[in-house]
């Protein structure tokens, strides 16, 4: 007789540590609560074996429903920061299914002991807050996005940037729009930051989920951009398109054709694993590397917004392959 069931385990937050690949999942109950339970593996892709108890911390906030979708950093003042959404009745609405999103905040050393620090204050509803893992200028960095309501962002233009004073009473303030909501693409309804952005020698590579309305219902995406070194806040590389989607069996689940990431690592090897859930249900994890998302980040096409300069840029495309085709050269990568 099973007295307290699962329902589903998705959106992990992820971190290498010690030399183990660490995921913290969102763990669903049946009765609709998210904890979050710590997973490890010894090579990132399975064998994750979870910790007998999920994770635990005093909590005094008695209107705290629901939490879920952790974005673990590792900054460079030494802490691990777990920054989660903080989910609470809406005091002022008669729906019974009207809610408020708060940036929940937790920090570790050890990822068995749990700090809880006040929620992130905002003066708009904040989901998918991420914390950049180095020092802007002395401050603390956050990735954004506003939104005037809980499911939809309202006014709310993108995923936005900010800068803190402290961690310990964290404000998002003076928050700008850097990569904004854009018509008739993968993320022309709402997109928001994924996990924090990956350093290499060509800039932040950022990895965001992207969010359009269709005829069968809402579709998620995963895409990619990029930031510059000397100014997080700045992108410097959009490539168009998609980089995951759901496809086959991962458009089923909960919440169909969806799919989402809030976990990435990349180890000592600079291999990169992207933990992506499906259908608000199960997760998978893509295998790639620093070099082959420096490739694709920075000598993808942009998005040129209209069918015909789309066109144009197909055609490019082919001509080059058909140049390399009559001197022989290999166009399988291009």
């Amino acid at each position: 007789m099973e007295r307290l069931g699962i329902n589903a385990a998705f959106n992990p937050g992820a971190i290498y540590h010690n030399g183990k690949y660490i995921l913290v999942v969102r763990v669903e109950g049946l009765d609709r609560k998210s904890f979050f339970a710590l997973a490890e593996s010894e090579n990132g892709i399975d064998g994750f074996r979870f910790h007998d108890y999920p994770l635990s911390w005093e909590n005094n906030d008695d209107e705290e429903t629901n939490i879920y979708d952790m974005r673990l950093v590792k900054h460079e003042d030494g802490f691990i920061y777990g920054i989660y959404c903080s989910e609470r009745k809406d005091p002022d609405s008669d729906d019974s299914s009207s809610a408020l999103a708060e940036a929940g905040l937790l920090r570790t050393k050890d990822l068995s002991h749990w700090e809880k620090l006040p929620n992130i204050k905002a003066s708009s509803q904040q989901r998918n807050v991420v914390l950049h893992p180095e020092f802007i200028d002395g401050k603390y960095a956050l990735y954004t996005r506003p939104q005037d309501g809980f499911i939809t962002t309202g006014s709310g233009g993108g995923i936005g940037f900010c800068l803190c004073e402290s961690m310990e009473n964290a404000e998002i303030k003076d928050e700008k729009i850097i990569f904004e909501k854009k018509y008739h693409t993968v993320y022309e309804m709402k997109n928001g930051q994924g996990p924090a952005p990956i350093k290499t020698e060509k800039g932040w590579i950022h990895i965001a989920h992207g969010v359009r309305d269709t005829a069968a219902g809402l579709r998620y995406v995963l895409y990619i951009f990029a930031t510059s070194l000397d100014d997080p806040s700045k992108v410097i590389a959009r490539p168009g398109g998609h980089l995951i989607a759901p496809y086959d069996n991962e458009r089923s689940g909960d919440v169909s054709n969806v799919v989402f990431c809030n976990g990435l690592i990349v180890d000592d090897r600079g291999d990169v694993f992207i933990y992506y859930a499906s259908s608000d249900t199960r997760v998978h994890v893509a295998k790639s590397s620093v070099e082959k998302l420096t490739d694709y980040t920075f000598n993808t096409p942009e998005d040129p917004y209209r069918s015909m300069p789309c066109v144009e840029q197909r055609k490019e495309l082919i001509r080059n392959n058909l140049l390399l085709l009559e001197n022989g050269l290999d166009t399988s990568a291009k």
